[in-house]
């Protein structure tokens, strides 16, 4: 039941992942994974309520485990109970503190949150520790150049969205952000550059796929 279940995650048939988990639940109640699991398709439906209840009882089975730990904070922030995903993530932060390899999902995702809060420049520590565990992680350098950009260090942003971009040439949002980056310093014609990529990418995507036959 598991396999199929996640075969429809894969779909992104949620409706179907969580029937199929719920089920599977019934028969073996202590598996830990499958509560992450049912956690994550939960959470996917925007149901942030029960996504908590089934991270809580992942963890219940597997204490400790970082990557559930995380997406707990994950399902708190949805519900806009942001203190308690800060906590989260400091929690998940603090059991990985001695491991050799880190995941970098719970510092990436309170400095998301305390950018949206307006509190960039404790943002911008953590996601310093992402780049140390993993220099080529865009998203740690493109929420930097939004701390950045927000603390009004333009030369750091600059530096930072350009490399997110070195990593992620694909990302119109991340050519949006820094035009007005540079034309704040002065560099018109980069910011013109970057204006029309933004909205070429972002018409290119806004095209409706050609069917395929």
């Amino acid at each position: 039941m598991k396999v199929v279940a996640l075969d429809y995650v894969l779909l992104g048939s949620y409706a179907d992942a969580d029937k199929w988990l719920t089920k599977m639940l019934e028969w073996t109640p202590n598996d830990a994974d499958g509560w992450y699991f049912l956690g994550r398709t939960k959470y996917n439906e925007n149901r942030f309520s029960e996504a908590v209840g089934a991270f809580q009882q992942s963890l219940k089975l597997d204490p400790r485990n970082v990557k559930t730990e995380d997406n707990l904070g994950l399902s708190y922030a949805g519900l806009g109970r942001n203190e308690e995903a800060i906590a989260a993530y400091v929690q998940a932060m603090a059991w990985q503190a001695q491991a050799p390899l880190k995941n970098t999902g719970p510092y990436i995702n309170l400095a998301s949150l305390l950018i949206d809060q307006n509190r960039s420049g404790e943002a911008v520590s953590h996601l310093l520790q992402v780049v140390e565990i993993a220099p080529r992680e865009s998203r740690a350098h493109e929420l930097l150049g939004k701390a950045y950009t927000r603390l009004e260090q333009l030369p750091k942003a600059q530096t930072e969205l350009e490399k997110a971009i070195e990593l992620s040439p694909q990302s119109s949002n991340l050519h949006c952000m820094l035009a007005p980056v540079y034309r704040k310093q002065g560099f018109a014609e980069k910011a013109k550059a970057e204006f029309d990529r933004c909205a070429a990418m972002a018409g290119t995507r806004s095209m409706p796929e050609t069917p395929r036959p």
